[in-house]
Formats: structure tokens, C-alpha cells, sequence
């Protein structure tokens, strides 16, 4: 799909934290143009490709982003304007060629990733196709996905005393969004009723979850259960499930060795506290369970439980398809969550869902905990067929505009399946 591009500029906005970011425009001929704003985590891998902030304390207290937004409009610009590109691999291929660094350090990820889903939002618009067409690949037809709503905040993305960071519904037995929607909005509310008559506290966290002043994991998961029956719905696979995203990063003291409500634990022990918690609650999914550098761990982790719930790879994968090729030979996990401005371009990105969907392992599209309105990642879902996708809770502006998002999908293109997919 060729196309030639006339504009490249950016400019300086703010996320969901009140951080910098960039919003990236991209122009070309015919009047077609497109935006992207940019997201930015605060729960981050070592080997993420490299978010450029200008470290200048009298501006933001050193997080703006006028270094990365001068690349956009300078450099970057000058080597994309005017130019013909065969599809978005070749624009991504020259983004990448041009920052010349392993991990978008020198021109900046923020950067590079503005620029090519704006451009991708931009191809799709001038080709008359839906932006989640553009996106598909041979690996997997496109397919509705199955949001998991965290409800529950704790860790990086929270001001409590939970060391685990998301706890999350996920309506397996929805047959459309617009059933899963339901189901976590009416169960967000029932979890607010329960927080007040138990006395905890209803502020959020960065995803829109609540982030009451509980300490134990298992204290929060019974939590959980009592929202879905309130609820309603059943638990389990045929109702709603239970996602977890430790982020065992966080709460790791050395190798090997993690701190959990006031618990020194090993590796084998977490493991043993997992097995426990999905004998007694209805969790299917556990994300960074343990820590990235932990892969003896993380190894032990899928032998043990890989058979029974799903385990995601974050921080230990950062959407690098690399990393998930090395993972699928090493037998480490069974899914990767899938971030784009953890590795810089569209087609990277592409290419992690794909290493995964070849090699039998499953994906979860992903935001991050400083957001956008910007709805990229819905389309990513679908287009890509993974089945999976993550963005918060059901509440705040910068997490429903993906959920609502898929729901436009879903009404305007009622051909298209909806389910997890594997």
C-alpha cells in the first residue's frame, strides 16, 4: 500500500499522570491526515526502547518532551517528507535506520512510535480502510476481543499499601463487547458499593481502578468475587474470570527473593502462593508473576502452572519479538502482553504478536498506566486476532475511549467474531 507523505510535525500535550507527552500529526495528499498521542508507563521493563524526556528541572520537573518533538519535527520530518514508501514496513524500516540505536535511544521511541501509528492511522484513511483492516496480518483472522478491566490498583499505580499491581475482570462468557462492557461497568459499581460498606476507601488509582487501603492479595481477590456475585454473574470460565498483573518487578528484593505483605518469599514460595490462589479463586491469567531478571524462576513458574491458567510476559518481553522467540525456546511463559512504545513501531509490533501467534503462545494488547484518548490499541486487538486487551478500568476518559472504541467496531462490522482466540 504506497503512499507518499507531505506533513510530519508534533507537539507537546499531557497524559493521564499530568506528565508530558508527544501528539504526533501526520499528512498525506488528498487532505488525509491523522494524529497520535503518545502513552507513557510507570511500571517499566529494563530493556523497554528508550522514552526521551529532556531531564530539564524547570520544566515539568524534568519529564518534558521538547527534545523528542524536535527530532519529530526536525530530523525525522526532513528524512520523511516528500518521500514514497512501499507500505508501513518500509516507513517503519527507515524510522528505525535513521534513530540507528538497538532501543530508540537517540531520536526517542515516544518519537518514533508518534510517528508511525499516525502515519498508519493516515495510510488506512486514504485507503478507504477500517484502521484495524489495515492492521491484520496472515496469522490470525481479525477478531473482537475479550476486555480485561482492572478494577482493583495497587503497586507503581497506586498510593497503597498492595504490593500487587492490577487485579482484573475478565467476562469470558460475554458473547460481544457490548456484554463484556456491561458486565465490568456493573461490576466496577458493586465493587465501589462493597469498598464503602467495609469502610475502605474509593479513590483511584492510574488505571481507574480503586485503590482501597487493603495489604493482602488474597484479602483483594475476595474482594473481587463478592463484586461479580453482586454482580450478578457467575464466576469463572463461563462467567467472569480473574486477571492478575503482580509486577513482581516492584516487589523484588534480590534475585530470587520477593517481599509480599510483610512476607520474604522465594521464587518457589510465590510460586506455591500462585498455585494457592487459583485453588481458591477463579483467576486464569497471572501477568510478570515474577521478576523479569528471574528466568530460573519464570521457567519453574510455567512447568508448574503453565498446564492450568495463562502467564503473561511483560517487563520480561517488553514487546521485543527477540526476547519472546528466546522465551517460547527457553519454555518461559505462554503469552506476552503486547505494548507498542515498549519497542517503537507499528511493525515491530506486528511482528511480536506474530512471533507469538506461530509459536502457539497467546497476546494481550495492552495501554499503559500514563495515557491518551488515543484509541490505537483497540484497532491493534482487532486487527491482529489476538482475543485479549487490557486498558483499565471501565471509568476515565483515557481508558473507556477504548473500550468504546471496540464497541463502534462491533456495531459498524457485526460480521466480526468475538472471543479470546488462540
Amino acid at each position: 500500500m504506497t503512499f507518499h507523505i507531505t506533513l510530519v510535525r508534533a507537539m507537546e500535550i499531557l497524559d493521564s499522570r499530568s506528565r508530558p507527552t508527544l501528539s504526533v500529526t501526520v499528512g498525506l495528499p488528498g487532505g488525509f491526515s491523522a494524529h497520535a498521542a503518545v502513552p507513557s508507563g510507570a511500571s517499566t521493563g529494563s530493556q523497554e526502547a528508550v522514552e526521551l524526556r529532556d531531564n530539564d528541572p524547570t520544566r515539568y520537573h524534568g519529564a518534558g518532551v521538547r527534545r523528542a518533538i524536535g527530532h519529530v519535527n526536525g530530523e525525522i520530518a526532513d528524512a520523511l517528507r516528500g518521500r514514497d514508501f512501499a507500505d508501513q514496513a518500509d516507513l517503519d524500516r527507515t524510522l528505525t535506520t535513521l534513530d540507528g540505536t538497538p532501543n530508540a535511544s537517540r531520536l526517542g521511541a515516544n518519537a518514533l512510535v508518534g510517528v508511525s501509528v499516525a502515519t498508519a492511522r493516515a495510510a488506512a484513511a486514504q485507503a478507504g480502510t477500517p484502521l484495524w483492516q489495515y492492521l491484520s496480518t496472515d496469522d490470525a483472522p481479525p477478531l473482537l476481543p475479550v476486555p480485561h478491566f482492572n478494577i482493583v490498583n495497587g503497586g507503581a499505580h497506586a498510593p497503597n499499601p498492595l504490593e500487587f499491581q492490577e487485579f482484573m475482570v475478565a467476562p469470558l462468557g460475554a458473547r460481544t463487547v457490548a456484554e463484556a462492557l456491561r458486565a465490568g461497568s456493573e461490576i466496577y459499581t458493586c465493587l465501589r458499593h462493597r469498598l464503602t460498606v467495609c469502610g475502605h476507601s474509593t479513590a483511584l488509582g492510574d488505571e481507574g481502578g480503586f485503590a482501597p487501603d487493603v495489604t493482602e492479595p488474597e484479602y483483594a481477590l475476595r474482594l473481587l468475587v463478592r463484586a461479580i456475585t453482586d454482580a450478578g454473574y457467575p464466576t469463572g470460565p463461563h462467567g467472569v474470570a480473574i486477571a492478575l498483573d503482580p509486577a513482581a518487578n516492584a516487589f523484588r528484593q534480590s534475585e530470587g527473593v520477593y517481599r509480599v505483605n510483610g512476607q520474604t518469599l522465594t521464587s518457589s514460595d510465590m510460586i506455591a502462593r500462585y498455585r494457592q490462589m487459583i485453588d481458591d479463586f477463579p483467576i486464569w491469567s497471572i501477568e510478570d508473576g515474577l521478576a523479569e531478571d528471574d528466568r530460573t524462576g519464570w521457567a519453574e513458574l510455567t512447568r508448574t502452572l503453565g498446564s492450568r491458567i495463562q502467564l503473561i510476559g511483560d517487563d520480561i518481553f517488553v514487546t521485543n519479538p527477540t526476547l519472546i522467540a528466546q522465551a517460547v525456546d527457553d519454555h518461559i511463559a505462554n503469552a506476552a502482553l503486547i505494548k507498542p512504545n515498549q519497542i517503537g513501531t507499528v511493525t515491530e509490533t506486528l511482528r511480536a504478536i506474530t512471533v507469538c501467534q506461530r509459536a502457539g503462545y497467546a497476546a494481550m494488547i495492552s495501554h499503559r498506566s500514563g495515557e491518551t484518548d488515543d484509541t490505537f490499541i483497540a484497532d491493534l486487538a482487532v486487527g491482529s486476532g489476538c482475543g485479549q486487551i487490557k486498558s483499565g478500568a471501565p471509568a476515565r476518559g483515557e481508558r473507556v475511549a477504548k473500550y468504546n472504541r471496540l464497541l463502534e467496531i462491533e456495531y459498524r462490522h457485526t460480521e466480526l467474531p468475538y472471543g479470546l482466540g488462540r
